[in-house]
């Protein structure tokens, strides 16, 4: 197990790139795979996350090399073995959607943390449309077997919103007899809907209005072409750079080519409501500056399918506002890499914030705060094997009085292994 020291109080200044977006990283890897010929794709995330989809189209017969992805239906086979998504619940979610076109047998498997996460959301629609899935307590848990080929179209109304499941059922849909249709009450990230569109898919996309943004989808069975794509930064690492230049007195930062789409930027809306001073510069860049008045808010409904993996660092925020935050239905957040309504109450109890877990999310202070990390203390946490409560983690550190470390350090290779040299640079600039 490897640990991250880190002294609070430095500022941190100049600029930061983020690596290149995780859920964009997985489905052009995967879309590449099912296009008929040479597809190009740069800056692709370095995480284990990416690298784990990466060898998964590989062995299913894709070719990766460097920047040039290789596909179509006329290369891709049965895999020799099974595939090991590692840590990536996209990874696993999305490769069952793509395996179901294809009359083979695919095992889909994955670490300690996958074996816990729920299946059936994307095993039920899977079936609906006619293949074959299986895996523990019924296909609830993996590993997953997915044998696919002669599917139907559906129409499915989602029950979760969950932008992994609507990618699955998409993928497979490419290969389905008829229309398949999804729709969505509260609106979930637009990457895999985009992308499609890209590639040359038959597909439609209508809003529904409402509050939550409602959207359905329509696709018809098509045959991608290849694609170029410059995969911009990760916003959800972004996050963490943001909060950080908030939450430390002095700090001024600049964050560079993040990709700021819909349903991607929940988190800069949840950190205005809190009076932070965050500035939008040109299309893909942010200027996050030292905030000291920030101040609770309340974040729940149909915000939270945008920033669900944005709240470990927002609630670090929020554990230095004056009063008290609110983060409900988020329910999700205890099905993640690690129960993260457990996971970040534990340890950001640890650094003296004032944290309330309840059934379906957080509540973060209760009056005290003042900002600039007024009641934080360097701590000894632990991140759980969880990549964004270690980095959450790194975060309340940095605003902290006095020296912490963080345990497990090592779970970051998962979406972002430069985040300690980003902030060594950062905190030197």
């Amino acid at each position: 197990m490897t640990e991250l020291r880190v002294e609070g109080g430095r500022p941190l200044r100049g600029q930061v790139r983020v690596p290149g977006d995780k859920s964009i990283s997985h489905r052009a890897l995967i879309l590449g795979a099912l296009a008929e010929g040479i597809s190009i794709v740069r800056g692709l995330s370095p995480g284990d996350d990416v690298a784990r989809t990466a060898a998964a189209v590989q062995a299913l017969g894709a070719a990766v090399n460097g920047h040039q992805i290789t596909g179509g239906r006329a290369h891709l086979r049965q895999p020799d073995g099974v595939i090991d998504v590692g840590n990536s619940g996209t990874s696993i979610r999305l490769l069952a959607g793509m395996c179901a076109g294809f009359d083979w047998l695919t095992t889909l498997n994955g670490d300690a943390s996958i074996a816990r996460r729920p299946m059936d959301r994307v095993a039920d629609p899977l079936r609906r449309m006619g293949a074959h899935v299986d895996g523990r307590e019924g296909g609830r848990l993996p590993p997953l077997q997915v044998r696919g080929g002669s599917l139907h179209g559906i129409d499915y109304e989602m029950p979760v919103a969950s932008a992994q499941v609507k990618a699955a059922i998409l993928l497979a849909g490419l290969s389905a007899e008829g229309e398949t249709v999804v729709r969505e009450a509260v609106a979930t990230r637009v990457h895999t809907e985009e992308m499609l569109a890209d590639a040359g898919a038959d597909i439609e996309v209508v809003d529904e209005g409402g509050g939550g943004g409602g959207r359905t989808i329509r696709l018809r069975p098509s045959e991608l072409h290849p694609f170029e794509l410059d995969v911009p930064g990760d916003p959800s690492q972004a996050a963490f750079w943001v909060v950080a230049a908030c939450i430390v007195p002095g700090s001024d930062l600049m964050i560079d080519d993040v990709y700021l789409g819909p349903a991607r930027a929940g988190f800069l809306d949840v950190l205005a409501a809190m009076g932070a001073d965050v500035e939008r510069v040109g299309e893909r860049s942010l200027r996050a500056r030292y905030s000291p008045d920030l101040h609770g808010t309340e974040v729940g409904g149909h915000q939270i399918p945008g920033l669900i993996d944005e709240i470990p660092v927002l609630a670090v925020a929020a554990a230095v506002a004056e009063g008290a935050t609110t983060f409900s239905d988020a329910g999700e957040l205890r099905v993640k890499e690690s129960d993260r309504v457990a996971t970040v109450t534990s340890e950001l109890s640890a650094f003296g914030a004032e944290v309330e877990p309840t059934d379906d999310g957080l509540v973060v202070g209760s009056g005290g705060g003042g900002g600039g990390g007024a009641g934080l203390r360097g701590s000894h946490v632990r991140s759980h094997g969880d990549h964004r409560v270690a980095m959450a983690m790194a975060v309340a550190a940095m605003a902290a009085d006095g020296g912490s470390v963080i345990d497990g350090w090592e779970a970051v290779v998962t979406s972002y292994p430069g985040f300690e040299d980003d902030l060594r640079r950062c905190v030197s600039g």
